[in-house]
């Protein structure tokens, strides 16, 4: 039988598993361990979850490359900015501009500049391009209007341009591939994505104006800087180290590994919801169940490669994400995006340098230089009411949940719920914003 835990924090030197070495593990066990002895468990390789950085040799020259974490900001990302500064990690100016290929490049656009907007100049002299760009601006302008719409009637993306009128050119040409990039997500699954969400984000991210936009950034020398200095300041890091399950009672928590079982006296599972439901097994209660099993993942395969087929056609668009899609599927594929990495980071090389998520097409012989897969959440309706139910779990039966799945699925969603987290140890920096 499972037994909640007392509400008051651990004594000091108290033993605490963290599973999951992400952004929301490390931070929770680099946290955690400045009044705990803390174990931080990862069964990949590495530590660093999303943040994985690999050296790449090219043109003559050998550096440090981002494959998933590639960028931050100076607005939305308060957390992240001290963290960084407390453990002395240096930033860079980044890019963020956008471009749209759909169909091998018979519509190519970019929002740089007047000259990429209208790369295509028949576009200039199009009733449905035009339209798209009156659309653009009609939703950007109403979208405080629209996100009291929908806090008011729990409408979904796809509902609200519906009730808008918005254009299928706006819908497939802009809003859906831009918001597809970010969140890493198939066209279909944005529309299911609640409105209220989706314009709280654009509205804190300024993604829906011209003018007063941030400052993004990445860390100079890939973001294993952060990985390395916080692994440095923790006594016991385990990598290539599974955790197979848990077990808890009144009195601590059982670690299961192929090694053999460990005894803790409190638990964070900074993994993504469905792992830690695994872990949990018939451990879990029926409210850890239902917040836990709301919250799905799609898996996107990330290829690092040189191969300039999966940028647009037309070179002038090249931005620093690029989006390439089809019209005519039915919003079901995974999201296909070329991160040129050339305009996101300092790189010496002259070579174009991409990561595409799902390439649509096979990429040409000796372009590829390796490969990965990275789970994000789908933030539909149900995985948004788990967010709110969470808390009431936070602290029962000895365990607590970390992850950005727990904000809007980005590094500085992770860390603040490593913050949370420590907070109910009684340990808060003073730089923490919750």
């Amino acid at each position: 039988m499972i037994h909640s835990a007392p509400t008051s924090p651990l004594p000091r030197g108290s033993r605490v598993a963290v599973v999951g070495a992400g952004i929301s593990g490390l931070a929770s066990a680099w946290l955690l361990a400045r009044n705990h002895r803390v174990t931080l468990f990862e069964s990949a390789g590495y530590a660093g979850g999303h943040t994985n950085t690999v050296d790449v040799t090219l043109d003559g020259h050998t550096h440090p490359v981002d494959t998933g974490f590639l960028v931050f900001n100076d607005r939305t990302y308060p957390n992240l900015i001290a963290l960084f500064a407390e453990l002395g990690v240096e930033s860079h100016p980044s890019d963020m501009t956008f471009s749209v290929s759909l169909d091998e490049g018979r519509l190519e656009w970019a929002g740089t500049s007047l000259n990429t907007v209208f790369a295509q100049r028949r576009n200039l002299f199009s009733p449905t391009f035009i339209g798209m760009l009156r659309d653009i601006m009609r939703f950007n302008g109403s979208a405080q209007s629209n996100l009291e719409l929908a806090i008011e009637t729990r409408a979904s993306m796809g509902e609200l341009l519906t009730a808008g009128g918005y254009g299928s050119a706006f819908q497939r040409h802009y809003l859906l591939p831009m918001a597809a990039a970010i969140w890493s997500s198939a066209t279909a699954d944005i529309l299911a994505f609640p409105a209220t969400t989706f314009l709280r984000f654009c509205l804190n991210h300024a993604l829906l104006q011209v003018n007063r936009r941030p400052q993004w950034k990445t860390v100079v020398g890939g973001g294993r800087e952060y990985v390395r200095r916080i692994v440095g300041a923790l006594d016991d890091v385990r990598v290539d180290s599974a955790v197979r399950g848990v077990r808890r009672d009144a009195d601590g928590v059982d670690v299961f590994t192929d090694k053999g079982t460990e005894r803790f006296d409190a638990l964070v599972l900074a993994t993504h919801a469905p792992t830690s439901l695994r872990l949990l097994g018939n451990d879990a209660d029926q409210d850890e169940r239902s917040v836990l099993g709301a919250v799905r993942y799609q898996p996107n395969i990330a290829v690092l490669h040189t191969d300039t087929n999966l940028l647009p056609r037309r070179q002038r668009i090249w931005s620093a994400w690029n989006y390439l899609g089809s019209r005519a599927h039915d919003g079901m594929h995974p999201v296909c995006v070329s991160y040129l990495v050339n305009q996101l980071q300092p790189l010496p090389f002259k070579t174009p340098l991409v990561v595409t998520l799902n390439p649509v097409a096979q990429l040409a012989p000796g372009t590829e230089l390796r490969r990965f897969v990275y789970d994000h959440p789908l933030f539909d309706l149900a995985a948004i009411d788990a967010q709110h139910r969470l808390p009431s779990l936070q602290g029962k039966h000895r365990t607590w949940f970390a992850g950005a799945w727990t904000g809007y699925g980005f590094h500085e969603d992770g860390l603040k719920s490593a913050l949370r987290v420590a907070a109910d140890f009684n340990v808060s920096p003073a730089w923490a914003r919750l």
